[in-house]
């Protein structure tokens, strides 16, 4: 799974780092391998030393059940997720009271449909208003709600209703975490205190480099201006008196077009794929290779992003070996200040512009298909893969196999992946 935090959790170190002393240290380690825990023992063995540990602090059962009920939530909530890793997601937050037929219920309704029609899946409160329009939209197998239990107004609609993919919640914390965790992209429509909630939430984490940026476009009826509005607070207010800088207003776009918000948040994946960080250095991957001269216009406008050194194209870094999914891919790395994140947001944009060595109308390379796997389109029919998608003409990708002489063994992979285009590809294998 991506690293929400851009990386800052794939560094930490796996080894235990707390200890009970003496034979519980043995007699833990023992539970767990007889358990036959086989994927990151260690953090299960430091998460149980963590459980025994409170024990011996005495703590209160009112501490102790909190601990236990959030441990639960994100432990079913990962369990959920981990099946649909083959998709990004955006997040939809807004009021639950909004009417089923008001104008910002029709325009959530639509953004639902169409970013759902190109493979987004929905994630929402789970509840009706805004959150029962999006779903509506997106409908059912692409949606996710996560629901929040509260003694009023708060239930399931009746799109996600009942479905595996509605997850319970009793804390907005661990709500919000997952939220932000697993989303790709936000989309903010009108709402009350838990809408402003989750919307502060998401650019604060962004503002203070906590969470990766995604893009965030605050939606609105036709003519509305609830949008502008706040941004007037923002402005007159919180940016008036220093309390935010001018680079934080390029975290968000206020836009009333549907198509225009879906096109916002497509375009920011048309070369940016992901970013992380590895000590110092912050590692930009990118779907396909910059030319020479984007790379020296991005030294150029983002100098002052830089704390030493330029902005150089790279291959993956070793410490990115535990991602061997997206290996292959076009790397940028650089040595920036630790500050000013929406300049960051600014980075992506100018490399989302930025000229490619290669055409974005052609075809991937298909060893980057079998490392970074995508979702392909095959005559209208969408194949899942294990990661992200791309739409792809898939003749061109075998003919680029054939100059490229792409190894049988790899062929063979794709074939697997591509279920009911076998004939096809046994064809360009025997070429």
């Amino acid at each position: 799974m991506e690293d929400f935090t851009a990386g800052t959790i794939s560094s930490q170190p796996t080894r235990k780092q707390l200890t009970l002393g003496g034979e519980w240290d043995a007699r833990v380690h023992k539970l767990v391998s007889d358990f036959g825990a086989e994927y990151s023992p260690e953090l299960i063995e430091e998460m149980i030393v963590a459980a025994l540990r409170m024990a011996r602090d005495k703590m209160s059962v009112a501490d102790l059940k909190l601990i236990s009920r959030s441990m639960k939530e994100m432990r079913y909530a990962a369990k959920i997720f981990a099946g649909y890793q083959a998709f990004r997601k955006v997040g939809i937050f807004g009021s639950a009271r909004a009417a089923q037929d008001s104008p910002e219920a029709k325009v959530a309704e639509e953004f639902g449909r169409q970013m759902v029609a190109h493979d987004f899946m929905i994630i929402t409160g789970g509840g009706d208003g805004i959150m029962g329009a999006v779903q509506r939209g997106a409908g059912r197998d692409m949606s996710f709600g996560l629901n929040i239990r509260l003694p009023f107004e708060q239930r399931a609609n009746e799109t996600i209703d009942g479905d595996k993919k509605l997850i319970n919640f009793n804390y907005f914390f661990t709500r919000k975490l997952n939220f932000v965790k697993e989303t790709h992209a936000a989309a903010l429509f009108p709402g009350g205190f838990g809408t402003l909630d989750e919307s502060f939430e998401v650019l604060t984490l962004m503002q203070t480099g906590k969470a990766r940026i995604i893009p965030v476009v605050l939606l609105d009826k036709p003519g509305g201006d609830y949008w502008e509005t706040w941004m007037k607070f923002l402005t007159q207010h919180l940016y008036k008196i220093g309390f935010i800088s001018e680079d934080d207003f390029y975290f968000f776009k206020i836009i009333h077009d549907v198509k225009a918000a879906v096109k916002e948040i497509t375009g920011f994946y048309r070369i940016y794929h992901s970013a992380r960080w590895v000590g110092e250095k912050l590692v930009i991957r990118i779907g396909h290779s910059l030319t020479a001269s984007a790379v020296a216009t991005l030294n150029d406008k983002f100098a002052d992003v830089l704390r030493r050194g330029s902005i150089v194209q790279s291959k993956a870094l070793p410490q990115e070996k535990n991602e061997p999914e997206i290996r292959t891919l076009p790397r940028l790395v650089l040595n920036p200040h630790r500050r000013s994140f929406g300049r960051f947001r600014q980075l992506i944009d100018a490399i989302n512009r930025a000229e490619c060595t290669r055409s974005l109308e052609g075809a991937w390379l298909i060893p980057d298909l079998i490392a970074r796997p995508w979702r392909w389109r095959w005559h209208g029919r969408l194949i899942p893969m294990r990661r992200y998608y791309f739409c792809i003409d898939l003749e061109l990708v075998m003919h680029h196999a054939i100059e490229t002489e792409l190894f049988a063994c790899e062929l063979q992979t794709v074939a697997r992946a591509v279920s009911g285009q076998l004939s096809i590809l046994k064809q360009f294998q025997n070429r």
